[in-house]
């Protein structure tokens, strides 16, 4: 693919650059085979995004590079921080007050994962230091995955609104969690101070900026139509702002986005149509980021020898959520079946994970690629596979609908999936 690339660029000169085409290009042909899959066979259209993204990066798209740095970074952070926005937008706090084992099944699932994967990638010979991180980033579900097989099947129910809030504490406590850990990788013995303190400068630093954005866009809606398009370019760059600023200060990017939504959501209850309001713009910033996301994990050097490092790190993950989602499920308001099928609706792994990868190879030059090396196929197989359980799962828990017959889109209120 690389010669093609040389030959066409020796006579297709475009004033933006040929990795503008070649991007505009690839973008165009995941949204069809996106649109394409889901009307055919009736699953999301990530896993046409995901399908194209991983075609080109094995193929040898040369549009971007590993480790992720510069705008690339910045598209899949701002893609991520719209995504965790809206996510955060649907947390309402005052449940967990009327139901507390909700954020103890969150917490219980979160830890179990860590604590499992951790143990488990160090039983296999993997360096203590590495398997933590494998650890923390197996913690991070994906609501950008679940949110986007929620909107194309037409999911709602108990189990739909739990598993999204569910994987939106879990990427909160992944992102305070490897932000603060990636800057002390280098330091074996750490106290219970050197410990806590940069994870207090994260969730600080992130809070105050989301605070402000949540504050901002309040005041914003007051005066402005929700659904109109100047809102949703507003409700777009005030995100990208605080994103850089946040990055800046020491906190995390995606972690302020994801605060500011919860917060705001909590100065105004009322309901609002996230997805209508952030338009067009950010359907197309999020479609780049699966696509950029399995394309980057495409393009990572694939080593055999870790085959069975990624099929352990992948099995041991979902059971630990299975397992975390229904031994906290009594007096949760759900029954056992339902909370399995949360577990697997929990699945997904993508941007947020990628991101997780990042730091820590930003962070450091030898333990980085050794965490990639696990981490990436694994990230590449969940953002197929992972869209597929949770699809499978909230069809299964009779709270979204399937198509009548290959050809035709899902419509809302057909009931669950019938044998």
């Amino acid at each position: 693919m690389s010669e093609l690339m040389a030959f066409w660029a020796e006579w297709l000169r475009p004033s933006a650059g040929l990795p503008t085409v070649q991007w505009a290009l690839l973008l165009a042909v995941a949204a069809a085979a996106g649109h394409l899959l889901q009307r055919h066979t009736g699953v999301p259209k990530v896993v046409g995004y995901s399908f194209i993204g991983a075609l080109a990066g094995l193929a040898g798209f040369s549009g971007t590079g590993w480790p992720l740095q510069g705008l690339s970074l910045f598209l899949l952070e701002l893609g991520v921080a719209v995504v965790l926005f809206e996510a955060g937008g649907r947390v309402a706090l005052r449940w967990f007050r009327h139901n507390p084992m909700v954020l103890l099944q969150s917490l219980l699932e979160a830890l179990l994962t860590a604590y499992a994967v951790t143990t488990v990638m160090r039983w296999m010979g993997v360096q203590s230091t590495v398997a933590e991180a494998l650890g923390l980033i197996a913690m991070a579900a994906s609501p950008a995955v679940l949110s986007r097989v929620v909107m194309d099947t037409g999911a709602s129910g108990p189990v739909t609104e739990r598993a999204l809030v569910l994987s939106t504490l879990s990427t909160l406590y992944a992102l305070t969690l490897v932000s603060a850990r990636a800057g002390v990788m280098h330091r074996p013995h750490t106290g219970a101070w050197e410990t806590l303190y940069p994870v207090m400068v994260v969730l600080g630093v992130s809070f105050v900026v989301g605070a402000v954005l949540a504050l901002v866009l309040r005041t914003a809606l007051r005066v402005m139509i929700p659904t109109s398009e100047n809102t949703s370019m507003l409700l777009i760059a005030l995100i990208a702002a605080a994103a850089a600023i946040a990055a800046h200060l020491g906190g995390s990017a995606p972690l302020a986005a994801l605060l500011g939504g919860i917060i705001l959501k909590q100065l105004n209850p009322r309901p609002w149509a996230w997805p209508r309001q952030l338009g067009s713009a950010a359907s197309v910033l999020v479609t780049l980021m699966f696509v950029l996301v399995s394309l980057v994990a495409a393009q990572a050097p694939w080593n055999p020898a870790v085959a069975g490092l990624v099929g352990a790190f992948v099995a041991v993950r979902i059971g630990a959520k299975l397992l975390g989602v229904q031994l906290a499920n009594w007096s949760s308001g759900t029954n056992w079946r339902q909370a399995v099928w949360t577990g697997c609706a929990m699945a997904p792994m993508s941007a947020v994970a990628l991101l997780l990868v990042t730091q820590f190879i930003a962070s450091s030059l030898t333990l980085g690629p050794r965490i990639a090396s696990v981490a990436l196929p694994a990230i590449l197989l969940m953002e197929v596979l992972g869209a597929v359980i949770a699809t499978f799962a909230l069809y299964r828990a009779g709270e979204s609908s399937v198509p009548t017959h290959v050809g035709r889109a899902p419509s809302r209120g057909s009931g669950a999936l019938r044998g």
